[in-house]
């Protein structure tokens, strides 16, 4: 009997969802993840979700392994090979400078030293055209000195090889040549997009996780054949979809933020289930909390993405969720600075060893820590995989803090929480109020083994007063990548003003990138059905250097496709700024097509239905839980999540566990549980 499963190696658990194709059957597992060896971790988690490896048909894995080694600068030895003239572009990048009021700023590190950044003579202008034909005897020179110094990786950038990549690739049948145990990666394969800083940056990154990350994934394939599963081994991506092994190892960038993406296709899905079309997903796990905007039911994309953050980050330019992340988790430790400040995150505790709650050597107080305190978590209670709570070892640790800060336990823990749920804030503020929306407007999709227990504080941060948990939130982003299809991105920058372009010359420039996109896809080794083609555009007012990317209208054959794309721009334009200028020309930057391929997926199961009040066997007692440390402990009741019923209300304050987590109800607040047992809460005062 074929079976899909989805794994999602966080910075604390690694989680797996199964089910059967033919029955529908969910297998859930979480084990803690192995920061040695990640590989063991997917398998603890498959032993711990009993899935048999002899039926499993397709693995489909998020991992955090790309971002990790980004920014911990845990690559490979990489060199760069660039257009004569342009040795510098990497370590110049842009003369702006984002914080412009720190004194102590610094710019941004790169990921390559410059004595690894060696010039070919060549030269392409803008428009493609060769300017300087490639110097081949000075291009194998190179290549041979490059061998000599043992680079293991190599990343190629050609001036404007976006427009004709010609003498990139003949550059790296060179470098292939002379250094058949290096990785090379050329930049038109990663991305077509102008900005040379931004493309170098992107595809030396690119090269300096490739060898570490091609090995994972063919480690990982040959454990698993080994191991006796008859699988394909699938990847999500950071654009919300799944590509092959063949595919991720080459573009490995773009596995960047492929444990979120699950999250946020799962919470598109359960909108349309639940007949949302807007919404906050909003995942907080054991290491950090992530926000990102659902809009009309789209998954959220955007072309840049800044490692470290935008005032000292490197850019990586590719599709990617447009996401804010916050080092604020379960694992975030709270800390004293040097004038006894107090901080939450962004260093983690992480699964090794935890928070001291966890019993595992953990010493430092984490948030997780804290909400044992207050009795947010059963003090006595246990984890998934049987690890129990360890009370007493979080309470010596957040009493450790308080005595630094001469307060008593209990308001060093609720200050904890309280600065915590701030800072979760204020990642939502960042993909709302900071692009003109108003966060009330949305509901709040609450995920993650942290993301019930604390949501209730946020949405308070924010006014919001609807509230989403699905069912299995901890492990709700594995199950968002068995909802997820396979996905193609192709960007292709080529300058047109509209006055003096013709709509047909844009139509068929989309159409053949269509083409590219779907022999790209159908050579894959993922085997899919329906193709649908999702068309957008990047469009500036002409004289502006920035763009905006906007979904592209119909350009219909005899109709002037330039003005719809033209008032489809000024639309956006007004949107994201709150002016535009219908009057003044654009110019159309960027081409951009997805192609994405239909995949079989699990339905969203329904739950029995009850009435208005939670059947006996649902309750399991009461526990005192501190919500503000001037009232002192609150009798709170416990309720068991598995035997809810559709209709029943649950009022706050309440504590609704399950297995992976459990769902803080503080008082004021009122939930129901929807036919697909989703607790749906408002919000109180």
């Amino acid at each position: 009997m074929p079976i899909r499963a989805a794994v999602d190696i966080g910075g604390t658990f690694t989680d797996v969802v199964a089910y059967h194709e033919h029955t529908g059957e969910l297998l859930l597992g979480k084990a803690l993840s192995t920061p040695r060896d990640l590989i063991q971790g997917v398998f603890d988690g498959l032993t711990a979700a009993e899935v048999p490896l002899d039926e499993l048909a397709v693995l489909i894995h998020g991992s955090t392994i790309v971002v990790n080694a980004l920014i911990e600068r845990r690559g490979a030895r990489t060199a760069l090979v660039t257009t004569a003239g342009f040795r510098d572009v990497y370590e110049i990048g842009r003369i702006n400078r984002p914080d412009a009021f720190n004194l102590s700023f610094t710019r941004h590190r790169p990921l390559v030293p410059r004595d690894l950044i060696f010039e070919v003579p060549e030269r392409m202008a803008a428009d493609g055209t060769v300017l300087r034909p490639l110097d081949e005897d000075q291009a194998r020179a190179t290549a041979r000195r490059l061998a000599r110094l043992g680079v293991e990786a190599v990343a190629v950038l050609l001036l404007h090889a976006y427009r004709n990549p010609a003498h990139e690739r003949r550059l790296g049948q060179i470098l292939r040549e002379e250094l058949p145990a290096s990785y090379v990666t050329l930049s038109h394969e990663v991305s077509r997009e102008y900005r040379e800083f931004e493309r170098t940056s992107t595809v030396v990154a690119n090269a300096f996780v490739g060898p570490i990350v091609s090995d994972y994934l063919g480690r990982l394939a040959g454990r698993l054949r080994r191991e006796g599963a008859r699988t394909s081994l699938a990847v999500m991506q950071s654009n919300g979809g799944v590509t092959d092994v063949a595919t991720a190892s080459s573009q490995c960038v773009q596995m960047l933020e492929s444990g979120p993406a699950g999250g946020v296709v799962g919470t598109i899905a359960l909108c349309e289930a639940l007949g949302y079309r807007e919404a906050i997903a909003f995942d907080m796990g054991g290491t950090t909390a992530k926000s990102a905007v659902i809009r009309d039911l789209t998954f959220p994309v955007a072309s840049d993405y800044f490692l470290g953050g935008y005032r000292t980050g490197l850019p990586i330019r590719i599709p990617c969720l447009d996401i804010v992340e916050v080092g604020t988790g379960g694992g975030s430790v709270a800390w004293l600075d040097d004038a006894d400040g107090i901080h939450v995150g962004p260093r983690s505790a992480g699964a090794e060893p935890g928070p001291a709650c966890y019993g595992r050597g953990g010493t430092e107080p984490t948030i997780t820590d804290a909400a044992v305190v207050l009795g947010h978590l059963a003090p006595d209670g246990h984890l998934s995989g049987g690890l129990p709570l360890d009370g007493t070892a979080a309470h010596r640790a957040v009493q450790g803090l308080a005595s630094r800060l001469s307060l008593d336990t209990t308001t060093t823990a609720a200050g904890i929480i309280a600065i915590g749920a701030a800072a979760m804030a204020n990642s939502v503020r960042a993909v709302t109020t900071e692009r003109g929306l108003d966060p009330r407007d949305f509901a709040l999709f609450a995920y993650g083994g942290n993301g019930p227990l604390h949501i209730s504080l946020v949405a308070r941060e924010l006014a919001i007063t609807r509230v989403v948990i699905p069912p299995m939130p901890a492990l709700f982003s594995a199950l968002g990548m068995l909802m997820a299809d396979a996905r193609l991105d192709l960007v292709q920058t080529g300058v047109r003003t509209l006055d003096g372009t013709d709509a047909t010359e844009i139509e068929e420039a989309y159409r053949s990138l269509e083409a590219e996109c779907e022999r790209t896809l159908h050579a894959s080794a993922i085997d899919v059905d329906q193709l649908d083609f999702l068309r957008a555009a990047d469009m500036r007012y002409v004289g502006q250097e920035h763009t905006v990317t906007l979904p592209a209208p119909p350009l219909l054959p005899g109709v002037d496709g330039a003005d719809a794309l033209k008032r489809a721009f000024d639309a956006a334009h007004e949107q994201r700024y709150s002016h535009s200028a219908p009057g003044e020309p654009a110019q159309v930057v960027s081409l951009r097509v997805s192609v994405v391929g239909k995949l079989s997926k699990p339905d969203i199961a329904k739950v029995a239905a009850g009435d208005t009040a939670p059947p006996p066997q649902a309750h399991k007692g009461t526990r005192d839980v501190v919500f503000h440390p001037g009232d002192g402990a609150v009798p709170t009741a416990v309720f068991d999540r598995a035997k809810l019923l559709a209709g029943n209300r649950v009022t706050g304050p309440a504590a609704i566990e399950e297995p992976t987590t459990t769902a803080l109800l503080r008082p004021g607040d009122r939930a129901r549980v929807d036919e697909f047992g989703n607790l749906l809460v408002e919000i109180g005062a």
